[in-house]
């Protein structure tokens, strides 16, 4: 049997990864569904500690969702938030005997002559595979990134434990319907197995970026590059932490903050594409301050009606106008809403465009409170509970975490910009025909099509 058809999605690849997961995942959702029942006493930061290993040790998109899971106010125990968040920037990285099978499977067993250097210890890891530095015949530097083995079986093993999870969130929290959410991580996560569509994400990014010179997106080799190895350009880079550490200067700091700000909305309100990952990992700073976007697996693209409903919904908050809010929460995919529950999800609203509200320099948030908009999603979270939940729509889900993503880094960063001006920038003039138009022109230009639904 070859290793591709090794690693298809199949039962019994499926049944070992469920095997290597019960323990871990199924004494998460044990353990914590007993405290709130049955009054264990749990020592959360020790098992907290103990699932983070386990994750992150099995690879695949447990550990991924767990980051993103992380970053849901009360959906985890706040010592899990602690511990997962760190999940997908520590990951250990496989060995030499697992990069010369995948190499050898993607390319043939003379891949290695194909490059003057191959670096045999991973430059990073991740959820779904590693990095390793290369330099081609002609000196061009490279990194190319592995897919780890059987990932398909792990990606429905853990999808199915996923939904195992939520079930029984949803027994004793019915604020916040997961179906949804369940269905949107799904699909984006079968998507990020195919790295033939994240070559094109990136292609994607070149276009949509082109006129952004503090924004830069490695080219993909194709020619060393297949559904499960993508071989791309490197770009040079620090991490946003070490950036952080090393540049005390709010001048400085606000141009890194400025330069993620239009890397990930010029797409969103040009072209209707967010990427739905801001992790620390997916990016780096230059020594101008400019930004290496790194990782496009997790490319949400929207129709152009949900990106007029996110600026319908700024200009009825600012101009107080119900009826416009409703529209553009309707617009989103949300149904049978009343008035106190739109109420309840205007107040997570005007969190998040608090800093556009205002023409003034400003912090994206100006309070200490620790995690960005913690304190508020938790409020919300308990009124939704009160008014017997609401159902977000799949395209919220990516868009939601972007957002709370961004506004984490920007917190990081202590960045002091005119949000408001820069936000208003990227509206003036903003047009639903013209996007669609600029929408359709670069994904027939990449023969990409729109995500699964």
């Amino acid at each position: 049997m070859s290793d591709i058809d090794s690693e298809r999605n199949s039962l019994g690849g499926r049944v070992r990864r469920y095997a290597r997961v019960g323990t871990a995942v199924g004494g998460l959702a044990a353990r914590v569904a007993g405290e709130r029942y049955l009054g264990w006493n749990l020592d959360k930061g020790v098992h907290a500690n103990d699932l983070k290993l386990a994750l992150g040790g099995l690879k695949g998109p447990l550990m991924k969702v767990a980051q993103i899971l992380s970053t849901i106010p009360d959906a985890l125990p706040k010592e899990y938030v602690n511990e997962l968040s760190h999940l997908q920037a520590n990951a250990p990285a496989m060995g030499w005997p697992f990069v010369k099978r995948r190499m050898i499977s993607e390319l043939g067993a003379g891949w290695r002559k194909r490059f003057a250097e191959f670096e045999r210890a991973a430059a990073s890891a991740a959820s779904l595979g590693q990095v390793h530095r290369a330099i081609l015949h002609d000196g061009t530097r490279v990194a190319a990134k592995l897919q780890y083995p059987d990932m398909s079986s792990a990606v429905e093993a853990d999808l199915r434990q996923l939904d195992w999870i939520f079930s029984i969130y949803q027994r004793y929290d019915k604020a916040i319907d997961t179906s949804q959410i369940h269905a949107e991580l799904s699909a984006r996560l079968r998507e990020e197995l195919d790295y033939d569509r994240e070559a094109k994400n990136m292609a994607l990014y070149r276009h949509m970026l082109a006129d952004e010179q503090a924004v830069h997106v490695p080219d993909v080799v194709e020619e060393l590059s297949t559904t499960r190895l993508i071989t791309m350009t490197w770009l040079d880079g620090i991490p946003m932490m070490s950036f952080i550490e090393q540049n005390p200067e709010l001048e400085r700091r606000n141009t890194v903050a400025l330069n993620m700000f239009r890397a990930w909305y010029v797409p969103f309100y040009f072209f209707g594409v967010i990427h739905g990952d801001p992790h620390l990992g997916n990016y780096t700073v230059r020594q101008d301050g400019s930004i290496n976007l790194l990782d496009f697996g997790c490319i949400r693209i929207f129709p152009p009606s949900f990106v007029k409903g996110v600026i319908d919904l700024y200009k009825a908050l600012s101009d107080d106008d119900e009826a416009l809010a409703v529209h553009a929460y309707e617009s989103w995919g949300f149904t049978g809403l009343d008035r106190e529950t739109i109420e309840v999800l205007n107040v997570w609203a005007r969190f998040i465009y608090a800093p556009l509200m205002e023409d003034r320099t400003r912090r994206i948030q100006e309070t200490n409170t620790g995690l960005y908009g913690r304190a508020v999603a938790e409020k919300v979270h308990g009124e939704l509970r009160r008014l017997n939940g609401v159902r977000p729509p799949r395209e919220f889900v990516l868009m939601d975490r972007a957002a709370l993503g961004l506004g984490s880094v920007f917190m990081h960063l202590k960045a002091e910009v005119n949000w408001y001006r820069e936000f208003h920038d990227l509206i003036g003039g903003f047009d639903v025909d013209a996007l669609a138009a600029r929408q359709a022109e670069a994904m027939a230009a990449i023969d990409l099509k729109m995500p699964e639904d």
